[in-house]
């Protein structure tokens, strides 16, 4: 592994399958993790800075796991730590649309509940 880290495995673009995405997405943590991921910036797998405190961390990996086997975010590990980020330009070629259907989809879930995720990537 090189100091940038070593990217996890991950579906090539046009092995991106829609009800393997909308499966992840089902689930209102990877929706709201998600949201935040389109922010465009990497993240760890800090629940805190996620604004998901209430999550063990091998909760939030095994949910971030999901998300990147659906093909939905990208994972680079360095050492112990994951770095993950949302996969929006593979996924706009594979799905046209589809990312802000569900960011608006996902907005309403957030508004219904009362939470918003946060827009601050140091959040």
């Amino acid at each position: 592994m090189d100091n940038d880290g070593e990217w996890l495995p991950q579906p090539d673009v046009a092995d991106i399958e829609l009800a393997k995405v909308l499966h992840a997405l089902g689930d209102p943590v990877r929706l709201r993790l998600f949201a935040i991921y389109a922010t465009g910036e990497q993240y760890d797998c800090s629940s805190e800075r996620l604004g998901l405190g209430h999550l063990h961390k091998s909760t939030v990996s095994h949910h971030m796991r999901v998300l990147r086997e659906a093909g939905l975010t990208s994972t680079r590990a360095v050492g112990r730590n994951r770095y993950v980020r949302l996969r929006r330009a593979d996924l706009d070629t594979r799905f046209p649309g589809l990312v802000e259907a569900l960011l608006a989809a996902a907005e309403d879930l957030q508004d219904l509940h009362g939470t918003k995720a946060p827009t601050d990537p140091a959040g």
